[in-house]
């Protein structure tokens, strides 16, 4: 059995920070994944944001009730749940998520947590554990699946390394130079025909 791990922002939905940056105008809330690689370093800074300005986990929620997935994101993961087991490895959080699954067919999630106040203030944010895309995949291995892993980020290089063969999917081009090991797509035919290659590979 093959293991398909998939990044949920920027490979299957938008980025849901960069959404929020724009309903409200903070341009500094636009910073993902792609700019800082240190996740700590970029949420200890979005929560500053976030408590300067009083926006609360209501606020957040109510624009990603707003959010669709990516244009033939779902009519990808349907069809790739046909030649994989599919999982979504996120730095996101469950309190932002369930809309998203939603749409996507609910598909088995892997993320993290949020502190939040009694009065819908974000206090702080719990990881499952740290690197935890990476180690996923790692335990996936010690359980004796291989592994094809798609993200378009930092975050999501560990993960890509430790599979047994790591997709790009739209990455920005400092990624793709500094990482040019990584197969790159740019549209889910491509990642389709991606996925499709390395099972053959995998298989061989």
């Amino acid at each position: 059995m093959i293991l398909a791990c998939l990044d949920l922002e920027g490979v299957l939905v938008p980025e849901i920070w960069i959404a929020f940056a724009e309903k409200t105008g903070i341009e500094k809330l636009r910073l993902t994944t792609r700019d800082i690689p240190d996740y700590d370093e970029l949420m200890k800074g979005r929560l500053k944001i976030l408590d300067e300005n009083n926006l609360k986990l209501d606020d957040i929620q109510e624009v990603i009730r707003g959010i669709s997935p990516l244009e033939g994101a779902r009519e990808f993961l349907d069809w790739l749940r046909t030649e994989y087991q599919a999982i979504i490895l996120s730095d996101t959080f469950y309190e932002f998520a369930g809309p998203l699954m939603a749409q996507l067919g609910y598909p088995t999630l892997f993320c993290n947590f949020l502190e939040v106040g009694k009065n819908g203030a974000i206090k702080n944010y719990r990881l499952r554990q740290s690197d935890g895309k990476t180690k996923a995949v790692r335990a996936f291995k010690n359980l004796n699946f291989k592994t094809v892993a798609a993200g378009d980020s930092y975050n999501d290089t560990g993960m890509l390394q430790e599979a047994d063969d790591g997709i790009f999917f739209r990455p920005p081009e400092s990624i793709v130079e500094e990482f040019p090991q990584f197969q790159v797509t740019r549209t889910f035919p491509e990642l389709r025909e991606a996925f499709l290659n390395s099972k053959k590979t995998i298989l061989a």
